[in-house]
Parts: C-alpha cells; structure tokens; sequence
C-alpha cells in the first residue's frame, strides 16, 4: 500500500505506458552546451533510475535563429543525434523514458538574428527581433517538423512542442506581440494558425506512436493575452491535430508576476489547469511550484490534472520519487524555490545546479562514494555549511560529532525561515534534521566547542559562520538602535517609523519582514493572487486584473538606505531580485543610495550624500535597524591554529560575502566527499 496512489499510478497513452503520473519538467542546465554527453546522460539517468516517468529536456533550438543565444544546443547534424543517442540509452537502459523539449525562443533569443512573427523588441532583450515573412514562416514550420524526426531517430520516445512562457509559438497567439494582418495574423483562426501548423507537421513526421506533448500557455499574464476561450480552443485544436498531452505553461517571462519563486505559494497555479480538466480528452498536466509528494497527490486525488510536472524537486532530490515510493517522504530534499543555483545560473550560462543539492549537473564529478578509512569527525557549527559537511562525511561511513552552541539546529537559516515569502527554509531545517538522524550524526547541541575538545579528532570543520559588521555609526548604541538579530529573532519590539541602514540581501529581508509582520501572503493563495493582481482569465485576458495588485497596507514605515551609490537591490538575484525590489516598491518602502551615515539619534538617522558630504538629510525614524553584513566568526579557528591543530574552515567562517547558504552548502559537500 503506499502512501501516494495517485500520483504513482501508471498512465496508459494507448501506444505506450508511462510508469507513474510525474514527470520530471523542462530546464535548461547548460550542461546541453558543454559538449559533454556522457555528464548529460549521467544527469537524466540517476532520475530516470529513482523512477521519474516520463522526463522532458532542456530546450533545444529548432535552428539556429531559434536558439536562446548563440550557440545554444540544437539538433542539426547527424553527429548531434549520435551525441543524443548517448543520453537516450543511458535513460532507456535505467528503465526511464525522456522526450526532448523542441524550443524556439523567438524575440526572447539573445542575439541580433532573432526572428518573431512581428518586430516589436522584447523588454528583456536588447535585440529587435526580424519579423518573418512567408517564407520565413514555412522555414520555422518545417524545422521544427525536422527537429522532431531527428528527435526519434535520436531515440526520444517524445517531442514536447514548447508554446508557452511566450516564446516563438506563443508570440503568434496573442495581439500583444502578433500585428500582423496576413493570413498569419489579426483573427484568433489566424493567430493560432502557426502553432497548429507546427503541431500537424511534427505529428506527419513522427508518426502515431510517438509521445508528442504541447505546452499550452494556459495563463499569459501580460498585457493583451489570450483569454480563457482562445485557451481552451486551443487546447482541443491542438488534440484534433496530434498532441499526445497538454502540459500548462504559466505566465512569459517579461511578465511582472513571480511563477515560480519561494515566495508564490505551492501549487498557485493549478485551479488553471483544472479549469481545462474535462475542455479534452488528452491527458493534461499540471505544473509550477509543486515541490512534494503529497501536494501532487492531492492535485491529482481532487481531479486538478492527469499529471504532475515538478522540474526543479529533481535538481533538489533525484531519488524524489523512489523515496515517496518507499516512504521516504521526510528524506527527499526540498526544493525551496531560491532560484539561486538554478535559473540564476541558466540566465548567467553557468551549469544550473541547486542549492540544496550541490551534485545536481556535477554528478559525474561530485560522488559521495563510502570512505576508504573511516574517521572521526569534528564540525563545529549548526549552520548550512556544517549540516551538509557533517551529514555527507557521515554517509560516507565516517564517525561524526557535531557541536552547536544553540540549542537547535539550523544556524542563519532560522532567522531566514522568519521572512514571509521564505517559509520554504523550514522544510529545508526539517530535512536537515532528519538526515542528521538517518546518517547517525552525533548531536550536541547547546554545547560550545572547545580546543581541548576538539583535539582528538581525525579531521575538525569549523562551520561557525558569521557575526553583524559594526557599521560604526555614532550614536548606534542608542535604545532606539537594533540589530538585524534583534529584529527577526522578536526580541525587541520596533516602531512604526523604520531606517534599514544596509540594502543588501539582509536588509531587504528585512524589510519584507517588517512591511508584512505577522502576514505570510505565500501561505494564503487567494491573498497573495489578489496582491498581485492574478484573476481568472474568464474575467480579464491573460489573468490580469485591470485594476493591478492589491497590496494589503504595510505594517512599518520602512526607508532603506545603503552606501553605494546603485539602485538598491541591484546586487540581488538575477532571476529573484526584481521581485523583491517591486514588492517593497509597492508597500511604499524608500529604497535610497549613495549616502553617508552622520549620525543616529532621538529623532532617526542623520544622512548626507557624495564625498563632500553635502544635503544634510534627517530620516525620521523611530527605531534604525542596522543590516550592515557580516564579518566571519573565526575566533575558534585562530585558537586551533595557535595549538596547531589542523583543521578546515567553510561557509560565513572562511566567507562573510552576504549570508550566501549556495556557497556554504556546496562547500560544505566538496569538502565532506574528500575526507
């Protein structure tokens, strides 16, 4: 009996059978563009071994002017294919099935020979893209057609058309990027002509008996897009002319709503889908922020689509599946939606990988293979880089003993999990502790570690993180002065009129805390839709409410404040940053650069501006909040230097830069798979 009978259900396609109802969505990891097949291959087969039923690639270009930059992987030549065939029998022999994501990236490609079927320039690109002409259309058409026979020959047992996230088949359905007035254009009947084109040729070119999965954008979320009866026309459109399956693409990527980050509640997206659910006959699936077994169980339980697609819980955990079917639910890593090792690094061209698991795209290089000489093992320090240290040296059969001075685990991860948006991070300290316990990690919490303690170990990792910089502001030691720590950890009660002095990552946690205090909008759908203005796309084309968000009123008056001279928040998240950045914007938060800090008193914080220290600028403020950075807390590696007891240090102790837990993490399982 398990657990999750829907979810681990077999799904019959007629021509063949999927083994379970999840399948293992789309990314780009940049591993496509290293050259390196076998370190692909080894990638999509450890998650087709630990069950995912049905996997779908990265985008590959259907050509060249398709491809999302230069250079982006296609599929082109006959060496490609054999290249291809390297990944496809890896999976096949590992018991999986895996179907290659044909994508063209239309105006979104990043390079001056882009191509749309209007030229009207995209808010994320720099480039006018080349509006296509009769020809130009029927090259499209046919190469994608093409891409699609080589994709079998190549092995796939599937194609997925990608139509969504408003990409080159999208960019044809809606008035918002399609002018044209030829047969191509105007008239939904001619707007959705392209996309149905591309749908019949692919299907003529496979054959019957070959998965091929259309990506519909069942929300747009921009200006002018589909409403929800062209979607719905669509979708049967796209079953008349061959489509296997119908999998939900939601909101394009210049949209302004966030889709997928931590801070956008799970499964925020599914009532979409399930308007669909009935609209065709086709197994339909569902998508977005979906990050366990037992919100896809749910999903499929109470009739919200046929199918789960979670992308990102396979960087996280590539045994997801193989652990919920042996109840191991507790043990599977959690994605929490950072985008930081992932989409950050796609939209970088580094090889996306995952903050939780620092092996996703390095399997082949990163092993936690048994030790050859089991040792004892000192970490010191509950924090991220000291649990991952400590819980992969002791899966590696080593004795290990870890030391934190609190009495729980989790480090600046606890103050984290307090930012509305973050709750995610308590699921990743959840896991942390039961991996502890599953590994037999030594615990010894509330206890200080000593030299003298420390002395007999084989191997001492110090993980003791960081401290708050002192930013030296006179008059900081004032009653209306607190720390970051102060503040997230409840300890001091803040007024109503706030100065954050430091705009980093911290102090824009900050903020977010203190705009929402006691709300977590992420924890309540129908809030956090209306804060961002998502309706149904019965009511308003593309599911966006004229009327915009409706933000609940902030809690603190709040000014945020830092000494370089940049727009605020530039140093943010490449993918994420953005979103921060408007939320504060719409709760009215005075994000203000290049200042000097003169002076904090009774009546707030004392700035002026630029080297001559000219507009003396008072800040009123009843409490200043002080989010400086950090310096590393190194004074119990010093001691173990002083008595020459050899030791490594990781995380905020050897780098203070932000609290970055991608870097202390993977730190942390480098070192631990050498010892």
């Amino acid at each position: 009996m398990t657990d999750y009978p829907h979810l681990l259900a077999p799904l019959d396609l007629g021509f063949t059978q999927l083994r379970n109802r999840v399948l293992m969505g789309s990314m780009h990891t940049n591993l496509e563009e290293t050259g390196d097949y076998r370190r692909l291959a080894r990638f999509y087969a450890e998650r087709a071994a630990a069950g995912a039923g049905l996997i779908v690639t990265g985008g590959i270009a259907p050509n060249r002017e398709g491809g999302v930059f230069p250079g982006a992987a296609g599929l082109y030549t006959a060496e490609d294919v054999a290249n291809h065939r390297t990944v496809t029998d890896a999976v096949h022999d590992a018991g999986g099935k895996i179907a290659m994501q044909i994508l063209h990236a239309g105006r979104y490609a990043y390079g001056p020979d882009c191509v749309a079927p209007s030229a009207i320039k995209s808010p994320i690109s720099p480039f006018v893209p080349k509006e296509l002409d009769e020809a130009g259309i029927e090259k499209q058409i046919a190469d994608f057609a093409t891409t699609a026979a080589r994709a079998r020959e190549a092995g796939y047992d599937g194609v997925e058309v990608m139509g969504s996230e408003g990409y080159l088949i999208n960019e044809f359905l809606v008035t918002h990027t399609n002018r044209r007035t030829d047969r191509w254009g105007g008239s939904y009947e001619n707007r959705m002509r392209f996309p149905l084109e591309v749908m019949r040729r692919v299907r003529a070119a496979v054959g019957d008996d070959f998965i091929v999965i259309y990506r519909l954008s069942m929300i747009d979320l921009v200006p002018d897009g589909s409403s929800w009866d062209e979607v719905v026309r669509l979708a049967r459109e796209m079953e008349k002319a061959g489509a296997t399956i119908i999998n939900t693409g939601i909101g394009w990527h210049e949209a302004r709503i966030p889709t997928i980050a931590t801070s956008v509640p799970r499964a925020a997206f599914a009532w979409v889908t399930r308007k669909l659910m009935g609209e065709v006959s086709v197994p339909v699936i569902t998508s977005n922020r979906i990050n366990n077994p037992e919100t896809a169980e749910r999903l499929l339980a109470e009739g919200y689509a046929d199918m789960v697609s979670m992308a990102r819980p396979f960087l996280a955990d590539p045994e997801f599946v193989k652990k919920a079917a042996e109840g191991r639910a507790r043990e599977i890593a959690p994605c929490i939606a950072c985008n930081q090792a992932c989409l950050d690094h796609t939209f970088q061209g580094k090889i996306s990988s995952c903050l939780v698991n620092p092996r996703a795209g390095y399997e082949t290089e990163l092993d936690y293979t048994p030790a050859d000489r089991r040792k004892t093992v000192a970490v010191v320090g509950a924090g991220p880089a000291g649990l991952m240290a400590a819980i992969v040296a002791a899966r590696r059969g080593h004795h290990v003993t870890l030391f934190e001075r609190d009495a729980a685990i989790g480090g600046q991860l606890n103050m984290a999990r307090r930012i509305p948006g973050k709750e995610e991070f308590d699921g990743l300290v959840a896991w942390f502790d039961v991996m502890l316990e599953r590994t037999g990690v030594d615990r010894r919490l509330g206890v200080t570690a000593t030299v003298e303690a420390l002395s007999g170990f084989d191997e001492v990792i110090v993980a003791t993180g960081v401290v708050p910089r002192d930013p030296g502001v006179p008059g900081q030691d004032g009653p209306n002065v607190l720390s970051y720590v102060d503040v997230l950890a409840g300890n001091r009660p803040v007024g109503h009129r706030v100065a954050i002095i430091g705009a980093g990552g911290i102090g824009f946690d900050v903020a977010e805390f203190l705009v929402d205090e006691g709300r977590h909008p992420a924890l309540d759908l129908e809030e956090w839709l209306a804060e961002w203005g998502v309706v149904d796309p019965e009511k308003a084309r593309g599911g966006l409410d004229p009327a915009g968000g409706h933000p609940a009123p902030p809690v603190h008056d709040v000014t945020l404040l830092q000494r370089k001279a940049e727009k605020p928040g530039r140093r943010l998240g490449k993918t994420t940053g953005w979103i921060h950045r408007l939320t504060l914007q719409r709760k009215g938060v005075r994000m203000i650069g290049g200042v000097n800090y003169e002076r904090i008193d009774a009546d707030g914080l004392h700035v002026s501006f630029g080297e001559t220290r000219d507009k003396p600028t008072l800040i009123p403020a009843d409490t200043v909040i002080l989010c400086a950075g950090q310096i590393s807390c190194r004074t119990l590696a010093d001691q173990l230097a002083a008595a020459g007891i050899a030791h490594h240090v990781i995380g905020g102790a050897d780098v203070a830069a932000e609290l970055d837990a991608k870097r202390a993490i993977g730190q942390g399982a480098r070192l631990a798979a050498t010892l």
